[in-house]
């Protein structure tokens, strides 16, 4: 089963370190850069277009992780899955509580009409930093999967 899980868990786990580490090559420094309006239009089209993905690749990293950590046959490999399962879940964990609710948010904003406080509310800056967080995360699970992977081979 190994044969058919791991390279599922690759997969995931790619396609997540790849989209996350994309946006701070370039959606990032995009978002940052624009002005208020702009980014929340350019926001909103962002966050809608890596739904469902994302949290089928993370949940699938998660669960693909837990099933090698527990099936593998190499001490070395079960301690890489288990890592990359804490780093995919906090990652979960990140995503649930500090990126999901700013991309709600700005979904529900007119950028022709924001807030008379929007430049106190602005969430980009504690948006992009959670979201480097995660970004950094998923691409060391990645790290921890292919090298548990080596180990097996």
């Amino acid at each position: 089963m190994i044969a058919y899980i791991a390279p599922l868990v690759l997969l995931f786990n790619g396609l997540a370190a790849g989209v996350l580490f994309g946006t701070q090559l370039g959606g990032w420094p995009l978002l940052a850069a624009l002005p208020a309006d702009r980014y929340v239009h350019a926001h909103a089209f962002f966050a809608t277009r890596y739904d469902p993905a994302m949290p089928v690749c993370l949940l699938g990293t998660l669960a693909g992780d837990i099933w090698l950590a527990t099936v593998s046959p190499h001490a070395g490999a079960r301690g890489l899955f288990v890592a990359g399962a804490v780093l995919a879940a906090v990652t979960v964990v990140i995503s649930l509580t500090k990126n999901v609710p700013v991309n709600k948010w700005v979904r529900s904003l007119d950028p022709d009409n924001l807030p008379a406080d929007f430049a106190d509310r602005d969430p980009r800056w504690r948006w992009g930093a959670w979201n480097q967080r995660r970004s950094a995360l998923t691409v060391l699970a990645l790290v921890a999967n292919c090298a548990a992977l080596a180990l097996l081979l």
